[in-house]
């Protein structure tokens, strides 16, 4: 088994973070980990750096998976995984509900599930729909949830272990590092045989126990600013809000192109049938 630290935020991706993928790779190699699922803001940014200026030549044995944390007009933070040859330039656009984007993802091979699922209003899934009626049939949708955060209170993470559980759901563990100190936190342990994120999400879809785990960072924003945190809370749901409705037209562009694309494969299958 390796360990994976399977929420990293990088420089070149999270306008939030400070760490370029360069550094944060041998922060993790230094610290014992094997892997890493990089899971930018809305972005594939720190990917992109990766693939185009790192891969192949530094790291030969290191494993780095492309995913994204993104931001959904009406359910918080969900971590997304596609297969390797997929993109969807659509998951660079934030502001679709929870709904829309479990048949997206999930049309085009990938997995999904709830980053931090029971931390703050307005950026976790059940602290944000847990009065809506559709909350359990959603919840059965996803493929894993996040039950290990290292920059989340451990109440949070005890109460998404016990989601996790009930529905039967893999749990992932990470860091969600957006600062060098906090690299490393958060781990699960995956097999060794896991090299790309199609070996991932067919590991996932087996609903596997995975061993996740380790130690809570004290530092974040939220720890700093204590009762004055909700002002940041609420910051942020006005954020989403303005960026969701600034990418309104580019959104909508991009799922037409999704849906003509997946049309013509409809298509191309019919004629050939």
């Amino acid at each position: 088994m390796k360990k994976f630290d399977m929420h990293c935020h990088t420089k070149e991706g999270s306008i939030d973070a400070s760490v370029p993928i360069d550094e944060f790779i041998q922060t993790l190699i230094d610290r014992g980990y094997g892997g890493m699922l990089i899971s930018d803001h809305d972005s594939y940014n720190g990917y992109r750096e990766w693939k185009r200026n790192i891969k192949g030549k530094k790291y030969q044995d290191f494993v780095v998976l492309k995913g994204i944390e993104y931001d959904t007009v009406d359910a918080g933070h969900i971590l997304v995984i596609m297969p390797e040859n997929v993109k969807l330039r659509i998951l660079e656009c934030r502001g679709l509900s929870v709904a829309r984007l479990i048949h997206i993802v999930h049309k085009h091979g990938g997995i999904l599930g709830p980053a931090h699922p029971c931390g703050e209003k307005y950026l976790s899934f059940i602290t944000t729909k847990q009065h809506s009626r559709y909350l359990f049939a959603l919840v059965r949708k996803f493929d894993f949830m996040e039950v290990f955060n290292a920059s989340e209170p451990p109440i949070s993470n005890v109460k998404a272990f016990g989601w996790a559980s009930t529905f039967q759901l893999p749990g992932f563990g990470g860091s969600d590092a957006h600062k060098k100190d906090c690299i490393g936190l958060g781990y699960a342990k995956l097999p060794k045989t896991i090299k790309t994120e199609s070996d991932l999400i067919a590991f996932v879809r087996d609903r596997p126990v995975i061993d996740c785990g380790g130690v809570r960072y004290g530092k974040t924003l939220k720890d700093k600013m204590g009762k004055w945190n909700k002002i940041l809370v609420y910051a942020f749901f006005v954020y989403n809000k303005v960026l969701s409705l600034a990418k309104t037209k580019k959104r909508r562009n991009e799922i037409g192109h999704v849906q003509y694309v997946d049309d013509r494969k409809k298509n191309s299958k019919q004629k050939y049938v």
